[in-house]
């Protein structure tokens, strides 16, 4: 969405501009999930060449899918929060509270594993565009073999603690924001 905005029309021309989540799965990332418990989904097609700048947008358009996972991981609190604040407290409460909890720790571990400053992820789009010009194409020359590497480093949990540090501190703070009880929070989840 955010790159048809700057003026790549690419994602909308191949329909992956839907909020249908099977337009983004991809069959391998998918058995690579449920045998090695890390898996991905179709990347987005971008075409920076529509863009009137292309590094800026480029940075924008990698921005939008965290701030994205952001969002919904304080709307999910959100309405956690109002659940166990205002909701007749039960089975189906606690369940739903559980749901929406999860919902936003998966999604700001998402967030923050794709600011990871490694291509393809989207960090590495962000950090290429404050570099000199002749880095930045030197890196998009060679980008597609890092995949290999962000897979064995995550196959090896090299990413766990960090991760886990900042999602912590992260799901903190939106639980502050929301009014959520981050006790219960950490019970679950850290």
């Amino acid at each position: 969405w955010v790159a048809n905005k700057l003026g790549d029309p690419t994602a909308k021309l191949e329909g992956r501009l839907t909020l249908n989540p099977l337009a983004s799965v991809d069959p391998m990332g998918a058995l690579a999930l449920i045998l090695f418990g890390f898996g991905w989904a179709k990347p987005v097609p971008v075409n920076s060449r529509y863009f009137k700048h292309p590094k800026r947008d480029m940075a924008i358009t990698a921005l939008a899918g965290p701030a994205a996972n952001f969002l919904l991981a304080t709307a999910a609190l959100g309405v956690a929060s109002l659940i166990y604040h205002f909701a007749p407290q039960g089975t189906v409460a606690a369940y739903a509270i559980y749901f929406f909890l999860y919902m936003a720790v998966l999604s700001v571990g998402l967030g923050i594993f794709n600011l990871v400053p490694i291509p393809p992820l989207d960090g590495s789009k962000i950090l290429f565009a404050l570099l000199p010009d002749r880095i930045y194409y030197q890196y998009l020359r060679y980008e597609r073999f890092f995949i290999l590497a962000v897979v064995l480093l995550a196959w090896m949990g090299v990413f766990s603690v960090p991760l886990s540090f900042c999602m912590e501190g992260i799901v903190r703070g939106l639980c502050a924001v929301t009014a959520f009880p981050f006790q219960l929070a950490q019970y679950y989840f850290f």
